[in-house]
């Protein structure tokens, strides 16, 4: 037997990077309209500004090894919520589908007969390299991508470095890394077994906000460059040779909190 059809609806909303100018005009509209709006730790408060006062806020933020709720929680809360009747909009930083879970919350949406929609938000991983004027793709650099996950649930095999550094070094792509500040030091030794020492790395902290920093190293230098920059989540890891030009203009080590080239 099917679940029972529910008169509420759930929106899996992307709250970008930080910088509510690169909101989405459908993400706006549903903050502006929403009856209960359950976000997460990495949803700036100038995104939040264009909630409705009306509308009823949870936080529902996860940190490493810090949740406030764990994840059946949220699943149950949003059921529970379009049970009710209500618009809910479950706001996530960057995109919903890329590392933030809205593919198991969708699931569990659908199987207790809630009606979802999704709308994409931009994801650190574009906002972080285009903020330094870095394309992710290049005819000349780079002929793909590839988003990767530092921080592997708990129990499972994680990301294969070797491998992924073989295929990336083969097929000419460009790596962007989430969550990998806090294990840097084993994915620098790991990668450094396909990928050249050389190889340009650059590590985006806080991307497209005013407090943005970053760096740009080596291969070799990644786990010591974060260590002696002090970068700290939440910052995006990008491996590949479309960096070459930021070394080639001597920024090895630059940090600021007014990135030169803002996305726009």
């Amino acid at each position: 037997m099917s679940a029972r059809p529910t008169t509420g609806r759930v929106y899996l909303v992307g709250a970008g990077p930080g910088d509510p100018e690169l909101l989405t005009l459908r993400a706006v509209r549903l903050l502006q309209q929403t009856d209960v709006i359950v976000y997460d730790h990495l949803v700036s408060s100038a995104v939040l500004d264009f909630v409705s006062p009306s509308a009823e806020r949870i936080y529902a933020g996860k940190r490493r090894n810090e949740h406030t709720m764990r994840q059946e929680q949220i699943n149950a809360l949003l059921i529970k919520l379009a049970q009710q009747g209500k618009q809910v909009v479950r706001l996530k930083g960057g995109d919903p589908f890329i590392f933030g879970r809205g593919g198991e919350e969708m699931e569990a949406l659908q199987a207790a007969g809630v009606r979802v929609q999704v709308i994409n938000g931009i994801t650190a991983g574009m906002a972080a390299v285009t903020s330094l004027g870095v394309p992710l793709t290049h005819r000349e650099h780079a002929h793909g991508v590839v988003f990767a996950t530092g921080h592997a649930k708990p129990g499972s095999a994680g990301t294969d470095w070797r491998a992924l550094a073989a295929t990336a070094r083969q097929a000419r792509l460009t790596l962007v890394i989430y969550m990998g500040v806090s294990g840097a030091a084993t994915i620098q030794r790991e990668l450094l077994y396909g990928l050249h020492a050389d190889t340009p790395v650059a590590i985006i902290q806080n991307a497209s906000l005013s407090t943005q920093r970053h760096a740009v190293c080596l291969l070799a230098e990644l786990e010591s460059t974060i260590r002696h920059e002090q970068l700290a989540s939440p910052s995006v890891i990008v491996v590949g040779d479309v960096l070459q030009g930021l070394l080639a203009a001597g920024l090895d080590t630059a940090a600021t909190a007014n990135p030169s080239f803002r996305v726009a």
